[in-house]
């Protein structure tokens, strides 16, 4: 599924991150360097392709900002596992990535992939976007509230009020959208699963509103899962460390890259397809006895939550 340029010897290569210009918001894969890993998995000194085993046959799954990062990879691997139907929002800028994986997941396996270029950051583009994933498909059965974007800002006196409800936008309204309008469309066993982060529990000195939006999403998982557990819909979320994503390469200055994910404790930054596999469990009946947690793929971190 993954060309060569993605497909190094070890982790150890694919880890090493030189120094690189700082991309646009929102990041792109096609710019980075090195390219994120979409579905190898670092096995002792070499890295082995996911196989997937059918568990998620003939499900329908919407991934916001499934066209890179952990969403690129989550999309990869619930196709590997037997989805029959994906459907994928992303921004304008990210065109080349979102049709790029389209194009992989369809030529490597029978899923049914359609993308959507929409910013989930308001009702009306929420409601659109449910629209057309049911007049595709008729159902949801798998809803991936992903997307996000974030800004380093160095003292909170710098931090406009745009930005700062730009990524609440993004980041938990648009969260709140795709639940309330994809939930009517979910039947008894549906699954949601939402995208947190370590900052959440850990905070971030200079990702004042990221970080908010992030702990707003921990709390709205939780009480999610209260508000539907007796209509046989799951919900849980992941809270991912230092993974190498565009978003990263698009919020963090050059000189931070080469030391980018080493404080902690495996020393080294995560790559997407070493996230994606907690969603592949989330939302599969392996995890039928879960709901309202946070599972935390973030290279050995303690966290209390």
């Amino acid at each position: 599924m993954c060309s060569k340029e993605e497909t190094p010897k070890n982790i150890e290569e694919v880890t090493k991150i030189p120094k690189q210009d700082l991309q646009t918001q929102p990041g792109v894969t096609h710019e980075m360097t090195p390219r994120p890993l979409v579905h190898h998995l670092p096995t002792g000194d070499h890295l082995e392709e996911y196989h997937g085993a059918f568990k998620l046959k003939n499900k329908i799954a919407l991934i916001t900002g499934g066209d890179s990062g952990i969403g690129r990879s989550v999309a990869a691997l619930f196709s590997l596992e037997g989805a029959s139907g994906i459907a994928i929002t992303y921004l304008s800028r990210e065109e080349k990535d979102a049709r790029e994986i389209k194009e992989r997941i369809e030529k490597q396996s029978k899923t049914e992939v359609i993308l959507i270029c929409k910013d989930i950051g308001t009702e009306e583009n929420a409601i659109d976007v449910v629209k057309q994933v049911i007049n595709k498909w008729g159902r949801i059965d798998i809803l991936v509230n992903n997307a996000s974007e974030q800004h380093l800002t160095e003292r909170i006196e710098d931090l406009s009020s745009e930005q700062f409800e730009r990524t609440f936008r993004t980041n938990i309204f648009g969260m709140f959208y795709l639940a309330k309008h994809s939930i009517p469309h979910m039947k008894e066993g549906s699954v949601i699963i939402n995208t947190t982060s370590v900052t959440a529990y850990k905070g971030h000195p200079m990702l004042l509103d990221y970080s908010s939006t992030k702990g707003a999403i921990v709390a709205f998982t939780r009480s999610l899962s209260l508000h539907l557990i007796e209509r046989g819909i799951r919900v849980n979320a992941v809270a991912p460390g230092p993974i190498w994503t565009p978003l990263i390469a698009a919020s963090f200055p050059p000189e931070k890259m080469e030391s980018f994910g080493k404080q902690v404790p495996m020393k080294r930054a995560g790559q997407p397809s070493e996230v994606a596999p907690c969603y592949v469990f989330l939302a599969s009946n392996d995890s039928s006895y879960m709901s309202g947690q946070v599972l935390h793929p973030n290279g050995g971190s303690v966290i209390n939550g």
